[in-house]
């Protein structure tokens, strides 16, 4: 009961990220050990979890229709356990639907539970589309041990 009112209390809102928010996306992102070296020249579009205007998450979304690749899912560690990391991935994939995006692929090294409790499965990473291969994330960022991971996105 107790965990569920502070759910309910600490629910946060999800948004599209402003210009405002880059310098707390990236300082979040490099605190989990996350790549940021290529943001500023690719065409991510981050959304953010907010509570009581505090970033306590983020999810970035590289659009290369008709795949897209997650980028970046990185949600603070006193937000954990409350659904906020799933919540950013449901709007993710929301929004991804919405610009004719039919798949979303992500590298990882660290969650892949987590994105197969959401419906992801593994893949080899030569069986992804050009575009994917072809980013910054795959040729370079991500080491080969990351694992590759897939859902397809039902249109609405």
């Amino acid at each position: 009961m107790r965990k569920r009112l502070v759910r309910l209390l600490l629910m946060p809102t999800v948004r599209a990220a402003t210009p405002s928010d880059g310098a707390a996306i990236r300082d979040m992102l490099a605190a989990a050990g996350l790549p940021t070296a290529d943001l500023s020249a690719s065409a991510v579009e981050f959304l953010v979890a907010e509570t009581n205007g505090a970033l306590v998450g983020v999810v970035g979304l590289e659009p290369h229709a008709p795949a897209g690749l997650l980028r970046s899912l990185v949600v603070l560690p006193q937000a954990r356990g409350l659904g906020v990391g799933a919540g950013l991935v449901s709007a993710l994939e929301q929004n991804a639907c919405s610009r004719g995006i039919t798949r979303v692929v992500l590298l990882t090294e660290t969650a892949e539970a987590f994105f197969t409790r959401l419906g992801y499965v593994s893949a080899e990473r030569a069986s992804m589309p050009p575009d994917i291969l072809a980013t910054a994330e795959f040729r370079s960022l991500c080491p080969s041990s990351a694992v590759c991971l897939f859902r397809d996105i039902p249109s609405s």
